[in-house]
Formats: C-alpha cells, structure tokens, sequence
C-alpha cells in the first residue's frame, strides 16, 4: 500500500498539533471557501510544505508554487512550522469518484497514527438553502457523536465561542423521509460528510467541523472571515492577515487584453 504522504523535508512532527483540514468536493467544496481559507493561514502563518499528499486519489494537477519557490503544487499538500501548533492540508483539486472511499480511510488513518492532539475540518455549505433560523451567522459547527468531548482540549474555544451547532436546511433526498444517522446533509459539502459518518466508533481524537454558508462568486472576504474564525478556535488572534501573492493574478485567472476590445 502507497503512503498517505511524501515529506518534503526531514523534520515532519505533527504530534499535538491541531490539523486543519480543508475538505470537500467536488469544487473542491462550495465557493471553494475552505480553500482560500487555508491559503490565509498558510500565509499569515507563513507555513512551510511538509509533505505532499498521495496525489493517486485526485485528479491530476500541477502549477507553481508561491513566492517563486522551487518545484510545483500538487493536488493536496501538507503545511506547517516548528514554531507553530497548527498544520494544514490544502487540497487544490477533486478526489477522483473511484477513489472517495480509498482516500477518506486512508486520510482517517494518517489522522490516527499522525500523533494530532485534535482535528477541525472546514467546508463550505450552499448559500441558498439556508433557512431563515440560519441568517444570524453564516458560520457553524458540527461535532462527530462518537468523538471525545472537547472541553479541555486545543478545540475548547468551541464550547463558548458564539458558534451555533449545525443543522441540515435540506434533506438529501425530497422523496425519502430523513435518516438520523448522526451526520447531517451539509449541501455543497462533498467528502465532509463522508468522511465524519467514516470515524470508527469510540473516535479517540478530539474532533470539529466548521461550516459556511457562501455563494460562488469573489469569495475572498468570505475566507477572511471563515479564516478569523479558524484562528479563534484554534487560539491565535491574527490582525493582519496576508493574502498569497498567487490571488493577484490567479484567483480569477489571467485579465483579458482590453486592446480586444478597442
């Protein structure tokens, strides 16, 4: 069996960190949100690639690194620093369909033997069914039912934190009744759901979702607000945050040539 990850450098310790996890599919989550906001924590945080994630679950891609640096960006990587205790997987591009099975127990795996003290997914939810219970805030959360409690631990901040618990506004299907099987419909979320009804039973690793409602459009003041609340609750207060030079030129792609059009 391939390894989850490849290191990049020799000095790969993630044990009692918090890992951030930003999940989804297939863009990779709705409005990409929880991508852009781990491009602001790795960023702001200046975060180092750790490693490379087995790029054989995602669809193939490649592209160039920030800030000029050396090699190419792959499907999803592993970010973080020794004076640091958080690490980040970004994932750029889908899992591939026949695959999603294969990547989530091989992820939930790495989680288990990685030594993290606890783990926060972030996933976007489609804007447009949101209920009218739900337009106090466009960000909740979500806590596995067979994880540990989180008092006391490095995702404590969620248990006062003015967080609502989430709760699906659709059902998966409008023709078959609702299923209690302890996970939600998070639409537009892809894999998070997959991967939070995957936790074996007696999950022993302290464990959070954070979800935001969003639009696809210029998600960029969404991410910084998705972004801010990650650093809450993981206990960092960030004032300014960086944005990668990439979204200068890259969000949106290239601008057109006006000459074009006269």
């Amino acid at each position: 069996m391939s390894p989850f990850i490849y290191p990049s450098t020799n000095q790969v310790t993630l044990i009692g960190k918090t890992l951030i996890v930003a999940s989804g599919q297939p863009v990779v989550s709705t409005a990409n949100v929880s991508q852009l906001a781990a491009d602001l924590l790795i960023a702001s945080f200046s975060l180092q690639r750790l490693a490379i994630i087995n790029p054989e679950y995602l669809v193939p891609i490649v592209g160039g690194r920030e800030e000029g640096e050396d090699g190419i960006s792959t499907p999803a990587e592993l970010y973080g620093a020794p004076e640091t205790d958080i690490v980040v997987i970004q994932q750029r591009s889908p899992v591939l369909k026949s695959r999603k099975e294969d990547f989530v127990s091989a992820l939930l795996e790495f989680i288990q033997s990685s030594g993290v003290a606890s783990v926060l997914f972030l996933s976007g939810v489609e804007l447009s069914n949101r209920t009218d219970a739900q337009m106090i805030t466009p960000t909740y959360q979500l806590q596995p039912q067979n994880g540990p409690l989180l008092s006391g631990t490095a995702l404590n901040a969620l248990t006062s934190l003015p967080v609502p618990a989430y709760t699906s506004p659709v059902l998966q299907s409008p023709h078959e009744p609702a299923q209690d099987d302890g996970v939600p419909f998070i639409p537009g979320g892809g894999l998070t759901r997959r991967i939070l009804m995957s936790l074996p039973k007696a999950w022993p690793i302290p464990t959070a979702t954070l979800l935001q409602f969003v639009l696809e459009g210029d998600n960029r003041a969404d991410a910084r607000l998705f972004a801010a609340v990650v650093a809450k609750v993981v206990g960092h207060d960030v004032f300014n945050w960086k944005q990668p030079n990439s979204w200068n030129v890259g969000l949106f792609g290239t601008p057109h040539d006006q000459t074009l059009y006269g």
